[in-house]
């Protein structure tokens, strides 16, 4: 029997340690030679296998693929692009299934978020009706770490130790000037939903920085709010604010909300930061300055954790590994066994129940005011930020990334409008 060919893409936002799960795919597969035949990825993601846009991985070399694993970003390019209910998009699914049977496909990676889960989750189930076996496997992707059952996502503690890093560094600059000058800081994340990137920014009170932190789970209050940096600027002389992108008003209405949608239906947020910086001027008159990390705490691949590294790569090792099993339509996942010291290993998750659940920040990892983190949260944050995997840098100090060739595979299909 002829050996099936993989597909493997890239969803949604991208991270510090996406590649290095496709690093994990593809080395992976490349030594089950004899049962994969070739991994064939999607240029800009699913868009690249609706439009038989795929790159031929085979021709791109053992090293380059290798330094996937130190390179941030999506290697192969990624996308917005939602696949609704099977019914809704059923003619983008079918197509799906044509493109792999047309390429001897039997292996779909799908690394994104959690909407991706749930186009992997449909696509074994169409493939099924259609008479075309896929085994679809997740590969757990997102900064936000609100994917369900996993302990933790790979991208998270990455985004996580470099909100902690520069909410640090920013607040001793702070710190020297508020005689002064500036008295306020504030820094804005990522997080629509789940606070989990704030959450990092607050762990610089173990260090002494006075830290007010704004979650998407605590309905905004103004009055409090303003109140509890009041007293820190009062007692300390300054204080650093972290504010995330989902923070949002009792009746829902994000700080943030610009009143646009992107291409998931999502409100688009950007802006917390000068709102709150300035209801802290109006209210209090203090100079400020705020920030927002934007692009910059998941591109951030010269401070990734090591165990967000390690993990993202044993998650893309596992679903191939899951797949020659037999395994379809499920997640592998990072158990956590313990703490301190920290130690982990891979499960797996139904995709029934990942699809579509999106998993908050706990309560009792929320300090009592609504403003801070607990030792609960501080001693789960931790080790997903320890250690460091420096990439290589060249002799002009920049970091040595590479970019792949992207070499196409022949189309085989008629042209398909998106």
């Amino acid at each position: 029997m002829t050996a099936k060919n993989a597909f493997y893409a890239q969803s949604g936002g991208v991270t510090a340690v996406i590649n290095s799960s496709a690093c994990g795919v593809i080395e992976t597969c490349r030594k089950n030679s004899d049962k994969i035949a070739n991994v064939y990825a999607g240029r800009n993601g699913i868009i690249g296998a609706l439009t038989e846009d795929l790159i031929d991985t085979s021709q791109e070399s053992a090293e380059d693929i290798a330094a996937l694993k130190t390179t941030p970003s999506g290697g192969f390019g990624s996308c917005r692009f939602k696949l609704k209910g099977l019914e809704e998009s059923k003619r983008e699914y079918e197509r799906l299934i044509e493109i792999f049977k047309a390429h001897n496909i039997g292996y779909f990676f799908y690394n994104g978020g959690g909407d991706s889960a749930d186009t992997c989750y449909k696509v074994s189930q169409l493939s099924e009706k259609m008479g075309y076996p896929v085994q679809a496997i997740h590969v757990p992707k997102t900064v936000d770490n609100d994917l369900p059952i996993t302990d933790n996502c790979p991208g998270f503690g990455s985004v996580a130790k470099y909100i902690a890093v520069s909410t640090l560094e920013a607040s001793y600059d702070v710190r020297s000037m508020a005689a002064t000058s500036t008295k306020i800081f504030v820094i804005e994340v990522m997080g629509r939903h789940a606070g989990w990137i704030a959450a990092a920014g607050a762990l610089v009170e173990d260090y002494g920085i006075p830290v007010v932190t704004l979650f998407p789970e605590i309905e905004f209050d103004k009055e409090k709010f303003i109140a509890a940096v009041d007293a820190k600027v009062k007692e300390h002389g300054y204080c650093t604010i972290c504010v995330s992108e989902g923070a949002h008003y009792p009746d829902g209405t994000f700080l943030a909300e610009q009143g646009t949608r992107d291409s998931f239906g999502h409100a688009q947020l950007g802006g917390a930061a000068p709102i709150v910086a300035n209801m802290v001027k109006d209210a209090l008159g203090h100079k400020f300055h705020w920030a927002v990390a934007d692009y910059l705490q998941r591109a951030a691949r010269h401070l990734a954790s090591e165990s967000d590294v390690e993990q993202a790569y044993a998650l893309g090792q596992a679903a191939v590994e899951k797949a020659l099993e037999g395994k379809n339509s499920i997640m592998p996942t990072v158990v956590r066994e313990s703490s301190n010291p920290y130690k982990w290993s891979i499960g797996e998750a139904p995709l029934s129940e990942v699809a579509n659940v999106e998993k908050m920040m706990p309560m009792d990892f929320i300090s009592e005011d609504g403003f801070g983190i607990t030792d609960k949260c501080k001693e789960y944050l931790y080790p997903l930020i320890k250690g460091e995997a420096y990439p290589e840098y060249d002799d002009n100090g920049m970091p040595k990334y590479v970019t792949m060739k992207g070499a196409a595979v022949p189309q085989k299909l008629e042209k398909f409008e998106i």
